[in-house]
């Protein structure tokens, strides 16, 4: 069977999803992609670009899978007459009724909008998250409800027949082949993980505030931190590199996933202090090195871990304390009971499945 992919935003966890997913399933893929970048404009002008490439090629193929930043109405409504004849699968990373917008900004509907007539066009949906697919749904309420003029009957109904639920498959390999560093200091001494991007909606700014207030309460701890950067980034991370230079023992990215796991392994918990979050990737692969986690009672989290690792709205500080003065790490059975549900050893056969059985105008 044949798979032509579509994907106008071919970077981080888009792409690490797709060569997991064409090294995982059974078969032959055809990956168009544009790269990780304006974002906006991919939304509106990717469809009608990729589009006009497959008239040009000539060639059809069993199955379509498209993220959510081709507009598949468009696609199929400029595209090759074979596109109104196969299964167009679409696979949400995240959903723009949810997706958080910067304070400056107003929030455009009309990228919601694509999100819905997306599904609509669509013969079977995957969302990453049972939270991403209830948000897309209650976004889809709301607009009926203020739809002026017009009712649009049965989308909700036709959103929820097409869906499922498959987290990302992700590759562990790296992280359980790493070595468990010498641990010769007895007790644990504490180390406070950040794996997050460097970005506003990540929270960096309640986090390091979270630190300074137990640093100026002289508990014992170390930091690592890690993450993708940007060329413009919140200032708390400069600030903080020098606030607690002294608790430093990595700070700024690691491109080697190798150097990646080694430096999870040294820490006794991971924070999140997240405002956007629809699946959780870096919560994942911290817990399978073996970190404790520490999550907002919000977002994704409550769907993918238990409750005695999240915390509620004032409870950060108190949490992170109590992990600190306690510090241990996740025994590896319960490691394996967080994470095996999410690798692609456990998420194969479905995704294989996903695939195989779409059908047009299912």
């Amino acid at each position: 069977m044949s798979v032509l992919i579509l994907e106008p935003y071919f970077g981080g966890s888009h792409r690490s999803f797709l060569r997991g997913l064409m090294e995982n399933t059974p078969f032959e893929f055809k990956l168009m992609e544009m790269p990780a970048r304006k974002w906006k404009w991919r939304m509106r002008l990717a469809a009608p670009a990729m589009a006009e490439a497959l008239r040009k090629k000539g060639r059809r193929f069993d199955r379509v899978l498209c993220s959510t930043f081709v507009d598949v109405a468009a696609l199929r409504a400029l595209g090759p007459s074979w596109l109104s004849d196969v299964p167009v699968l679409t696979y949400f990373h995240e959903n723009q009724f949810a997706y958080p917008v910067q304070v400056e900004d107003e929030r455009d509907i009309h990228f919601a909008l694509t999100n819905m007539t997306t599904a609509l066009a669509s013969d079977s949906l995957a969302f990453n998250s049972q939270y991403n697919l209830d948000t897309f749904i209650g976004g889809i309420r709301d607009i009926a409800r203020r739809a002026p003029d017009m009712t649009i009957g049965g989308v909700e109904e036709t959103v929820l027949h097409r869906a499922r639920v498959l987290s990302p498959g992700l590759d562990f390999s790296h992280i359980d082949s790493a070595p468990e560093p010498e641990r010769d200091d007895k007790p644990m001494r504490p180390v406070v993980l950040w794996n997050h991007r460097w970005e506003h909606d990540k929270g960096p700014d309640e986090f390091f505030s979270a630190l300074y207030k137990l640093d100026a309460e002289g508990l014992d701890f170390s930091i690592v931190v890690l993450g993708e950067q940007f060329e413009r980034q919140p200032p708390v991370f400069e600030e903080a590199r020098e606030r607690l230079a002294g608790r430093v023992l990595h700070f700024g990215y690691a491109p080697e996933r190798a150097d990646y796991a080694r430096l999870m392994k040294l820490c006794t918990v991971s924070v999140s202090t997240s405002t956007h979050e629809f699946f959780g990737i870096s919560a994942i692969e911290s817990s399978r090195a073996g970190v404790r986690p520490l999550l907002p009672r919000r977002l994704a989290y409550p769907g993918l871990f238990p409750d005695e690792f999240l915390y509620g709205e004032g409870e950060l500080i108190e949490r992170l304390r109590q992990e600190l003065n306690n510090p241990r790490r996740l025994a590896r059975d319960d490691s394996l009971r967080l994470t095996g549900p999410h690798s692609w050893d456990a998420l194969r056969q479905k995704y294989t499945d996903w695939i195989a059985d779409a059908e047009r105008g299912a």
